[in-house]
């Protein structure tokens, strides 16, 4: 019989949730970013974030999305029934478009 220890290990080695699972589940771009981030490339999102969310005005922040190929976060927001997508280049934190209301 082998040692319970062992088995443990091996199950949670095996197991969708175990070492290294969250790093495999995550898509190309969140870990472009998340490399990014890590290297000094790409200014976190938290910072942009940080910048963007009280230039708009009272308006409802609902997330981001990222675009490893160009380095664009896209950060969404809701004003009176109207999306609002605000494009900022991550390298430098700038705002480089917008459309909505």
């Amino acid at each position: 019989m082998k040692s319970p220890a062992l088995l443990t290990l091996l199950l949670i080695g095996l197991s969708p949730t175990g070492p290294g699972a969250a790093a495999a589940q995550k898509r190309p771009d969140q870990m472009q970013a998340f490399d990014g981030r890590r290297n000094g490339r790409l200014v976190p999102l938290r910072e942009i974030e940080r910048r963007v969310v009280p230039a708009m005005g009272g308006a409802e922040y609902l997330g981001s999305d990222f675009d490893g190929a160009s380095g664009i976060y896209t950060l969404k927001f809701l004003r009176n029934g109207n999306v609002i997508w605000v494009d900022v280049d991550g390298r430098s934190g700038q705002i480089v478009g917008r459309t909505g209301n």
